[in-house]
């Protein structure tokens, strides 16, 4: 395993890029080169320069300052809704996977609901409810992607139950809670490691989406997605206030979405070459 991990250029490039974005999420405001809201009014819009590598916004502040220091938001987001989505999805999924009857009914009909709902709508109506700020965003990328979690988490459970060290279990007469968590969850763990990554990288997109809207951190904490929204009016003019936050959320989903691949692939006996 440990060989087919270091010729899996999918999951080493995806950690690598992971690892750069939480280097500097960790060091930002000691790596930037300005402080996060220093203003220089004589130099607003700059075009990108030596001084300035990727320009500076409307208020004259440093774009690659304000992007660095932005990667902590995003990153906070990102980590904290999959965090939560494992610790509320996956015991519910293997819960209703293994017990079946009138628990599992309820638990699928509460997701088909949920599910019948576009994710970004939900999000949306969540925020809409708890309103802005960082709570409010990591609880409306929850409950969008928990549903889905459920979903996985029962099909990989329903598979697994039926084999035949779960049944010897069983037999031994463990108790439920035993086989579910103990000897079911890391024979399932495979798919559910992918799936996390993946949804990592959308939580980014969704993250970033809502700061677009307005319903995301408020300004002017330097979230990508608000960082797109007040670019957006100096498109024609500056569009490096855009590419700059633009650029580094393309990365990061990158990251995530290699994360995946390369998981899949190491994971999985059938895809090693």
């Amino acid at each position: 395993m440990l060989r087919y991990i270091t010729n899996n250029h999918f999951l080493i490039a995806g950690s690598l890029v992971l690892c750069l974005f939480i280097f500097i999420a960790t060091l930002a405001p000691y790596i930037a080169p300005y402080p996060l809201n220093q203003q220089d009014l004589r130099h607003v819009l700059q075009a990108p320069s030596i001084q300035h590598w990727f320009g500076t916004d409307w208020l004259g502040r440093d774009v690659l300052s304000r992007v660095l220091i932005g990667s902590r938001y995003t990153l906070l987001v990102v980590f904290s809704a999959i965090s939560v989505t494992t610790l509320i999805g996956i015991p519910i999924g293997i819960v209703s996977g293994y017990t079946r009857g009138w628990i599992d009914s309820c638990i699928m009909r509460i997701a088909d609901i949920l599910l019948t709902l576009p994710g970004m709508v939900l999000a949306i109506v969540v925020v809409s409810v708890l309103g802005m700020g960082l709570y409010g965003l990591v609880i409306a990328i929850v409950a969008s992607f928990i549903p889905r979690l459920i979903r996985l988490t029962r099909g990989v459970v329903l598979s697994t139950r039926e084999r035949e060290f779960v049944t010897a279990v069983e037999a031994l007469g463990a108790n439920k809670l035993r086989i579910m968590f103990v000897h079911i969850l890391p024979n399932s763990i495979a798919p559910l490691l992918v799936e996390l990554s993946l949804m990592a990288g959308q939580a980014v997109l969704m993250a970033a989406a809502l700061g677009f809207l307005g319903l995301g951190v408020k300004p002017p904490a330097p979230e990508w997605g608000v960082m797109l929204s007040q670019g957006k009016d100096y498109l024609a003019i500056a569009p490096h206030t855009m590419f700059a936050p633009g650029l580094a959320i393309s990365l990061l989903v990158l990251g995530f979405n290699l994360l995946g691949d390369g998981l899949r692939d190491a994971l999985d006996p059938r895809f090693r070459r």
